[in-house]
């Protein structure tokens, strides 16, 4: 199987929403469904289906988190040397030549990419154009309503 590229940050959150979900989400389950067959008659108990229905989503996001750590990558940005180079797990301040906005993004895995966090994942078309480009470089992105140009000011390794 191929390495998952994670960073430091989020392979932390990772195993944490892990370890929540295997010592508190997963014996308050197995409770909840053993509260649930005390009611009687399973085939009619709207609580028993539900934490069965809740147990098989926790259990698969568990299988889920393990296979993922167990195959990832896990890349420490600030143990890199700082070059001006974007790469996975940089901070980028960069400028919109057509607006002039400045936007600042850093590039993640997949899993852990949230654009409401400004990050983005290395496989979105953002990241793809400006990974490899040094600061004061311009990436062209190709997006559905035409391409747009941006300007690497600044790539930070935190």
């Amino acid at each position: 199987m191929n390495k998952v590229p994670l960073t430091k940050i989020g392979a932390d959150k990772m195993r944490e929403e892990l370890k929540k979900l295997k010592n508190e989400d997963r014996p308050r389950i197995i409770a909840d469904i053993a509260e649930a067959r005390a009611h009687g008659d399973l085939k009619e108990n709207a609580e028993y289906h539900a934490a069965r229905e809740e147990q098989g989503f926790t259990e698969a996001r568990i299988k889920d988190f393990e296979g993922k750590l167990s195959n990832a990558q896990i890349i420490d940005i600030t143990q890199i040397e700082h070059t001006g180079k974007v790469i996975f797990g940089t901070t980028l301040l960069l400028s919109d030549e057509d607006t002039g906005e400045k936007l600042t993004y850093q590039i993640v895995g997949e899993d852990e990419a949230s654009i409401k966090d400004n990050r983005i994942s290395f496989n979105s078309p953002i990241a793809r154009a400006l990974i490899g480009k040094m600061e004061g470089d311009i990436a062209t992105v190709t997006t559905p309503g035409g391409n747009r140009e941006f300007e690497v000011i600044e790539v930070r390794h935190v």
